[in-house]
């Protein structure tokens, strides 16, 4: 019998007002996978993870992520559920008046009773594991955006989540830094088991870390392609699919 999806989404639709986002979107994300939502500018992508999350309402479809759905679950449920899953925004959004292992802690000091040593213990762990160790003690005004990436990812695996979410890692980052990201991302998604849903639409990155994806368009107001990148990128015959992955003008 197979695995159950970690997400599984059914003709998943939202609109602003009288405008359509996106219509009729399904997908699946398998255990332990990196998933990439990728598209053009105003697509839907980072509105589709906002979806999945409970943070944009949907005009129709359901969502179950952990086997969960999420839309179905009263407030004690909700809350258990998003205790499992991490999300690392576009500019890191770490506070700016606290340092990196403070901006970690704080998912710790609001969903657990950990005194605050073992807190901190852990917030040192995690910025170690992004390679952030020596930075414990800084403020965001103080490190590089590459760096607020990863301070990010750290803090959305404070809870040690089976389910992570990042949007937009590598937007704004030279292409070192994004490729050292990348690694990055690759090397925890091995270490940690964890599934990552990714949301870009660098095309390096999307051909460095995705083991799947789906494409999202804005003119079609929905998917338009799924599948395994490398092969979108050799055998799509979409014109608007090959175009992306062949940095061609539409």
């Amino acid at each position: 019998m197979a695995e159950d999806p970690v997400i599984r989404a059914e003709a998943l639709s939202v609109r602003f007002g009288n405008r359509t986002i996106f219509k009729d979107v399904s997908f699946q994300v398998k255990r332990g996978e990196i998933f990439v939502i990728l598209g053009g500018s105003g697509c839907g992508k980072s509105t589709l993870l906002k979806a999945l999350i409970g943070l944009v309402p949907l005009a129709a479809g359901r969502a179950w992520l952990l086997g969960e759905e999420l839309a179905a679950e009263d407030d004690a449920g909700r809350r258990a559920l998003l205790r499992r899953i991490g999300v690392m925004w576009q500019s890191g959004a770490l506070f700016g008046s606290m340092t990196l292992a403070e901006n970690v802690e704080l998912p710790l000091e609001e969903h657990t009773d950990l005194p605050r040593p073992a807190r901190e213990a852990v917030a040192r762990s995690k910025l170690g594991l992004v390679g952030l160790g020596d930075a414990v003690a800084r403020l965001p005004a103080e490190i590089s955006g590459g760096m607020a990436k990863r301070a990010g990812i750290a803090r959305a695996m404070a809870l040690d989540p089976p389910l992570l979410f990042l949007d937009e890692p590598s937007a704004g980052l030279d292409p070192i830094t994004s490729a050292g990201l990348d690694k990055l991302i690759k090397d925890i998604a091995r270490d940690t088991g964890a599934t990552f849903v990714v949301v870009t639409h660098e095309l390096q990155s999307i051909l460095a870390i995705g083991d799947r994806c789906i494409m999202l368009d804005k003119e079609a107001q929905g998917m338009i392609a799924e599948g395994d990148p490398r092969r979108l990128k050799e055998d799509s015959t979409n014109p608007t699919v090959r175009a992306f992955f062949r940095r061609e003008a539409a």
